[in-house]
């Protein structure tokens, strides 16, 4: 059975506040993120990088950025895990820079390719300062084709905060990529073997260009689908999902977080047994 060759861990929205307080006044969204960092060591050593995508503090203050840093480098120093940050529409790329990677204040846009292992992962900032919407300068697209004009050895996992994607809520399809034509433009037959993307706080999937596209759910709370699509209903649910790259694919995964009561669990070996008892049975 084929084995995956890089697992890879998103967690998007995590919408941090400052110490003391609640996201409305409701959700602790601290100890959410601490639960998907409990749940990705728990895998150990088969994830190779965690990736943050975007919407970090919910109001993008300084002390709310301190409080993420401070959560991430202690999960980076019991795992060994490096985690990449990625910019949301709640996020400010001053602030962002100062408080959360320790830099001097810019508004450009955080863009940046790293390599894990083999594996390359492209972070694209699709904000609009002021707006919620996202969009892509041409700026950007130009700066991807180029990165992405040499393959690399596992392919290229492409992240960024706006979904390109349709929504099944007006308001987060109005709120989405604005120009997904053109990075389809950009991506198509290179070799991008998945696009993440977070924002609408529920999980969805969908294709560009004939690649995978996945919405991760959030870890801050949930956006309920099931209601009038002109309608919005937040609802306690925390998720992050788990990426699972292959010679010649990508799996993505939804986890909720939380979900601890536990129905049955086998080992390695357990398991090895009941497929053998499987097997003489057929």
């Amino acid at each position: 059975m084929s084995r995956p060759t890089h697992t890879v861990v998103q967690i998007s929205d995590t919408h941090i506040v400052p110490e003391g307080t609640l996201l409305h006044d409701k959700v602790d969204t601290t100890a959410n993120l601490a639960a998907a960092f409990a749940a990705v060591e728990r895998i150990g050593d088969d994830v190779q990088a965690v990736v943050l995508t975007g919407d970090l503090a919910d109001k993008a203050d300084a002390p709310s950025y301190r409080r993420l840093r401070s959560q991430v480098d202690e999960f980076t120093e019991r795992a060994g895990i490096p985690v990449l940050y990625m910019m949301g529409n709640h996020d400010e790329r001053a602030t962002f820079r100062v408080g959360l990677l320790g830099e001097e204040p810019s508004v450009e846009p955080y863009d940046y390719s790293r390599m894990v292992g083999d594996l390359r992962i492209i972070v694209l900032d699709s904000t609009v300062p002021g707006h919620h919407h996202g969009e892509l300068t041409e700026e950007q697209l130009a700066w991807l084709a180029d990165e992405l004009a040499t393959p690399a050895p596992a392919g290229t996992v492409l992240a960024l905060h706006h979904p390109p994607l349709p929504s099944a809520l007006t308001i987060m399809t109005d709120l989405g990529l604005r120009n997904a034509d053109a990075l389809g433009e950009v991506i198509g037959g290179t070799d991008v073997k998945l696009v993440v993307s977070g924002h609408a706080h529920h999980p969805a999937a969908g294709v560009l260009a004939g690649i995978p596209v996945w919405i991760s759910g959030a870890n801050a709370y949930s956006q309920d689908v099931l209601i009038p699509s002109t309608s919005i209903r937040g609802v306690v649910g925390a998720h992050c999902t788990r990426i699972d790259v292959f010679a010649g694919s990508a799996i993505a995964t939804s986890v909720p977080i939380g979900a601890d009561d536990v129905v049955y669990e086998m080992d390695a070996e357990q398991m090895r047994a009941m497929a053998e008892a499987y097997a003489h049975e057929g």
